[in-house]
């Protein structure tokens, strides 16, 4: 599985926003947009006039490394959308949130999406009480997502869950903290997407 290995905090400083690739340390003082709020690199101080083009590029580089996913994987994605009735920017924003490691990370297990995938691959989750170890599986509603029994105690997810606070749960999810389960109750609409994306302009790139 192809995946981005290089250090994230310089994504969030591409982007010059903060991402959430690093759990809690994205909340803490030392995160590195608070200490170095430019672009990485050499000519990281400079800030020159974006095209249209660029901005779009941006965007669309944005949302992939919010959600960790690649280029071959996010244009499927968006053309999946397209297929689909709607608006075809929201459909994509849907999409992605749909995914499997998004949830388990929504939800508190995990930290950050990135430590959501290795819970799912290393077989740590169960949806309707079946184990899937498919980062990319999208939920549906009703769908019950939960800790398997034998992994409730792994320090990493209980750390999450008593960490989870200042990220607080989508409105389309419920969580059970007990349980260590949550179901989906509804599809997530644009509302529920409280990051700045202007998913028109991802549109405007693939269109060309």
């Amino acid at each position: 599985m192809a995946r981005y290995t290089g250090a994230v905090c310089r994504l969030c400083r591409r982007e010059n926003l903060k991402l959430y690739l690093k759990g809690n340390r994205c909340y803490s003082d030392k995160c590195s947009i608070e200490r170095r709020g430019y672009a990485p690199g050499q000519h990281g101080h400079r800030k020159g006039k974006l095209t249209d083009y660029g901005l779009q590029l941006r965007e669309k580089q944005k949302v992939k490394r919010m959600y960790g996913v690649l280029e071959r994987q996010f244009r499927s994605y968006f053309k999946r959308a397209d297929r689909q009735k709607g608006i075809t920017g929201t459909n994509l924003l849907i999409l992605l949130e749909r995914r499997l490691d998004n949830v388990v990370y929504r939800l508190g297990f995990a930290q950050s999406r990135s430590q959501a995938r290795q819970l799912i691959r290393h077989n740590h989750i169960a949806v309707n009480g079946h184990k899937v170890n498919i980062p990319s599986y999208l939920v549906k509603v009703g769908d019950i997502i939960e800790i398997r029994e034998k992994s409730r105690m792994l320090g990493s997810i209980t750390e999450s869950l008593e960490a989870m606070a200042p990220r607080g749960i989508p409105r389309w999810l419920e969580m059970d903290k007990e349980g260590f389960k949550g179901s989906v109750n509804s599809l997530p609409v644009r509302e529920d997407l409280t990051m700045p994306i202007q998913e028109q302009l991802i549109v405007e790139l693939y269109s060309k």
